[in-house]
């Protein structure tokens, strides 16, 4: 293995970089994607804490919080499609000869989001 090798191989096995880049795909293909319009809405409160005293009224009776499914299998689908849609637009970046590398050196000097807690 010659110098450059060992460079860039300690440069992508950096805990911290792994750590960063772990945040940043997060960021980029999960939080700013259609999650973000499931998310908008009012969400209960719950006297209790725990959700065990909020239910939700349909015309065929009442579904307790806790069992109640969040998520449609349309809004399931379409969120999945633009997590990968924005994944592959990461992963593209990453792989881009040019891009990529000045990605990389772009987390290694600053965290995306430094209010997020670090993965384990």
């Amino acid at each position: 293995m010659d110098n450059a090798d060992g460079a860039i191989r300690a440069f992508i096995t950096d805990p911290v970089l792994q750590k960063r880049l772990a945040k940043y795909l997060v960021q980029r293909c999960f939080r700013n994607s259609a999650l973000e319009d499931l998310h908008a809405g009012t969400a209960p409160d719950s006297r209790a804490g725990d959700y065990s005293d909020v239910v939700v009224a349909t015309p065929f009776g009442e579904i307790p919080w806790r069992r109640l499914s969040r998520l449609d299998d349309g809004e399931m689908k379409s969120l999945m499609i633009d997590v990968v849609q924005r994944a592959y637009h990461l992963i593209h970046e990453l792989f881009d000869e040019e891009r990529g590398g000045k990605l990389l050196l772009r987390l290694a000097e600053q965290d995306p989001v430094p209010q997020w807690k670090n993965p384990e």
